[in-house]
């Protein structure tokens, strides 16, 4: 356990000194425009290019995984989306935010420097997969039903084409299957380009995570709403679960892939929640809430989930 601890408590301790920082300091969220600028279209796009493109492409070919790990977090989504609606009594816009709150991890900020720490460079693999399968269901079904509660674009079709753009104009999306086109041709950067690309890689995760923790704590809050709690039981422990008895039921995956999906489902509402919300002018505080509350939550829950696939208590035959 004080080797679990001692490999959560980096990453949990940046996300703190962050928060810190923004409750002492006060300077305005304005100031965190270039910092996640740098993150959204460089540090970890660099990220996630170099871990695709480092995989050999036939590990990439994994049908069943994909659908497993994508249907675990559709059925989180839709279980927090109904929460939201039953618990909160929200519209369906709101609901949808409170779904995405439910399904969608830190897979981008906390999701690759965690999995690789944890199982290696085996999960690298398996953590890009991921990420860019739920990007893509949960960037394509958010603006879609955002755009069909929005009274000025009730049109099916415009709110495709929004989603689509959406989609193929994602940095982390297009530096991921730029990646994998690397791993099937067998690119090599030259050596300046490599090396440039491993400096932005290391600095992804500890910006990340400082962001984190500046951002939430520049959040004020005057009460917590009755789905809050259900939203996040539904993200920290559900999601996981459900990850777990799909690679149970479409395996048997190798013991980093399924550990790995495992992982990534037990990760706390994502920053990226708050940020879609208030684009949307919906659901602004308790999204607010709801990533302080989770992120918070998961240093037990998480490193509960890290202990037991590290101790070799969570083994999938």
């Amino acid at each position: 356990m004080i080797d679990i601890l001692n490999l959560a408590l980096p990453y949990f301790g940046v996300v703190f000194i962050g928060f810190a920082c923004g409750k002492l300091k006060r300077l305005p969220d304005a100031g965190l425009a270039w910092m996640n600028f740098f993150l959204l279209y460089v540090s970890l796009p660099a990220l996630l290019f170099g871990i695709m493109a480092r995989t050999p492409f036939t590990e990439l070919n994994n049908p069943p995984f994909l659908v497993a790990t994508t249907l675990s977090t559709m059925l989180a989504f839709a279980f927090a989306l109904v929460v939201g609606r039953v618990a909160g009594r929200l519209s369906l816009r709101e609901a949808t935010m409170a779904g995405l709150a439910g399904g969608y991890g830190n897979i981008g900020y906390m999701g690759p420097g965690l999995a690789l720490a944890v199982l290696g460079s085996q999960a690298a693999a398996p953590t890009a997969l991921i990420f860019c399968c739920d990007s893509i269901f949960l960037f394509s079904i958010v603006p879609l039903l955002i755009e069909l509660t929005d009274r000025d674009h009730p049109s099916l079709l415009h709110a495709l084409r929004v989603v689509l753009r959406q989609i193929l104009l994602n940095p982390l999306i297009m530096s991921t299957c730029a990646g994998a086109v690397a791993a099937a041709m067998h690119f090599q950067p030259p050596v300046a380009l490599d090396r440039t690309l491993q400096f932005l890689q290391n600095a992804a995760a500890p910006s990340a995570l400082f962001v984190l923790g500046v951002t939430v704590a520049l959040r004020s809050f005057k009460r917590v709403p009755w789905e809050v709690p259900a939203v996040i039981t539904v993200k920290l422990l559900i999601h996981p679960l459900l990850s777990f008895g799909l690679m149970l039921a479409f395996g048997p995956f190798a013991q980093p892939w399924a550990a790995t999906a495992v992982l990534m489902a037990s990760l706390p509402p994502a920053l990226n929640v708050f940020v879609i919300a208030r684009q949307n002018e919906t659901w602004v505080e308790p999204a607010s809430v709801t990533v302080l509350i989770g992120t918070f939550a998961s240093v037990v829950t998480l490193t509960s989930v890290m202990w037991l696939i590290q101790s070799g208590r969570l083994v999938f035959p």
